[in-house]
């Protein structure tokens, strides 16, 4: 019997609040399947789906990341099955047991084409009984559905909670953690202003476009206020996807600015001017973010990071703790105040998971402005390691980043290079050391890049590794 999503979002009490920086929480305690689709994260905008391949490069081996915290993430007593887009790297899932000592999942392949033909046809078979032996199936797909179903797992998760998940859910039995509703809502930029304007949380000052023209005014508007620049944002993105700069004080930028149509897919725009150091009387600009977890009955704020960012805001990597919250407890307590606060908002929405909010923090003379930016309700770039850390060295100060290599070369020979290095994490788990979370795949089954985390005791200790990383797979 089908049964998809079964929280009732009017009896949900509202959660308890913990913060627990100094140990992981207890994430689901059931097995699930994972469906590590990527670019499923805009709901079928397909658009925005294009923009993120073309931007982050690689993409289809993204999800095999989750190898090796889906067993930490995943708790209950059967094994949990990872669908990835390709098959992940060998070597670097022998490196996961064998030499750090950590269980990985079953894994299966589904390329994102297929993930969207299953859901077309999901969609047109809704509601049919014989749903099986309608045309346009794949033999391959109903095996797929057959293997999903005789897991005997009850959950099924993904990035984001979109209609091909749901629909999959209730055609093999299973329940998702997440409604479509509560996913859609959490990853939305303008639902959460708006829930921030009400309550009277700090804001950057913001104009609300729902057309093309629209925005064009509000960028006016940012121009004669006296700022530099100004940032679109559509209500979903990721990874700086959905998000346009704009250089106010040139005059040939600012009148060819287009904003794409699929932007106002999933509603209106927000428009803010960019701050910067030096605008009015901000001296420095930080970009904390607090890790989140939220079950039926808690939010739980388990770590603190400091986003590492280009000078567009792309994600490059997080450092965690912030090194600038040291000696500043007040900045800290009113980080993790509004953390609790939109963590309670995204818990409502119906929302389950791991989720990042993200914050700008700008510092003054004598006083500090903490703005939310956003919530990412999913697994996200921080999610990784500020898991794995925890799990390995506790007390450490880590680094993530991500590293293209200037030449590609085989994972054998990444992960030799690394050995060399005398870096490569140790299975004592005492020794600080690099953690190659997941390698990316491009042309000739050669990797072009990966995720690697730095554990050591201090931060200096952390970047001399990334150097020395740097320079042994010259990256």
């Amino acid at each position: 019997m089908a049964r998809g999503f079964d929280t009732n979002l009017k009896s949900m009490k509202e959660p308890l609040i913990k913060v627990s920086l100094d140990r992981l929480p207890t994430f689901h305690e059931e097995s699930a399947i994972f469906l590590a689709n990527l670019l499923g994260l805009f709901f079928g905008n397909e658009a925005e789906t294009r923009m993120l391949a073309n931007e982050v490069g690689e993409i289809d081996s993204y999800g095999a990341r989750l190898m090796p915290v889906m067993d930490l993430l995943y708790r209950g007593t059967k094994s949990n099955l990872l669908i990835l887009e390709r098959e992940p790297v060998a070597c670097l899932g022998q490196y996961f047991t064998d030499q750090v000592d950590l269980s990985i999942p079953e894994v299966g392949v589904l390329p994102h084409d297929e993930y969207i033909a299953i859901g077309q046809c999901l969609e047109e078979c809704s509601g049919k009984h014989d749903w099986q032996n309608e045309p346009g199936w794949k033999q391959e797909h109903l095996t797929l559905i057959d293997r999903l179903a005789s897991t005997g797992l009850n959950r099924l998760d993904g990035y984001v909670t979109d209609r091909t998940l749901s629909a999959l859910a209730q055609v093999t039995g299973m329940k998702t953690f997440s409604s479509i509703y509560g996913s859609q809502q959490g990853n939305n930029k303008w639902r959460l202003y708006t829930f921030l304007e009400l309550n009277g949380l700090p804001t950057p000052r913001t104009e609300i476009a729902a057309t093309a023209e629209g925005i064009n005014k509000a960028l006016q508007l940012f121009k004669s206020a006296g700022f530099q620049s100004a940032v679109v944002k559509a209500p979903l993105g990721a990874s700086g996807i959905g998000m346009l700069k704009v250089n106010l004080q040139d005059s040939l930028e600012l009148a060819a600015v287009e904003v794409p149509q699929h932007f106002f897919t999933e509603g209106p725009c927000l428009v803010q001017g960019w701050l910067w150091a030096g605008c009015g009387s901000i001296k420095r600009l930080y970009s904390p973010s607090a890790q989140l977890f939220l079950n039926d009955n808690e939010v739980v704020i388990y770590a603190l990071t400091e986003q590492i960012l280009s000078h567009h805001s792309i994600h490059e990597g997080n450092i965690s703790p912030p090194p600038y919250l040291a000696g500043k407890p007040h900045w800290q307590e009113e980080l993790l105040r509004q953390a609790a606060i939109v963590g309670k908002w995204l818990h409502k929405q119906g929302y389950r998971g791991t989720a990042s909010a993200d914050f700008i923090l700008t510092e003054e003379e004598d006083s500090f402005t903490l703005y939310v930016c956003e919530l990412n309700a999913r697994v996200t770039g921080a999610t990784y390691p500020a898991i794995l850390a925890s799990h390995f060295i506790p007390e450490s100060v880590w680094i993530l980043r991500n590293l293209r290599l200037n030449k590609p070369m085989s994972a054998d020979k990444v992960m030799h290079c690394l050995q060399q290095s005398g870096c490569l994490f140790a299975a004592d788990r005492e020794t600080p050391g690099v953690f190659p979370i997941s390698l990316n795949i491009g042309e000739g089954g050669l990797i072009y890049k990966g995720q690697f985390l730095f554990m050591a005791d201090s931060q200096q200790q952390s970047e001399t590794m990334l150097q020395k990383t740097r320079e042994y797979l010259h990256c």
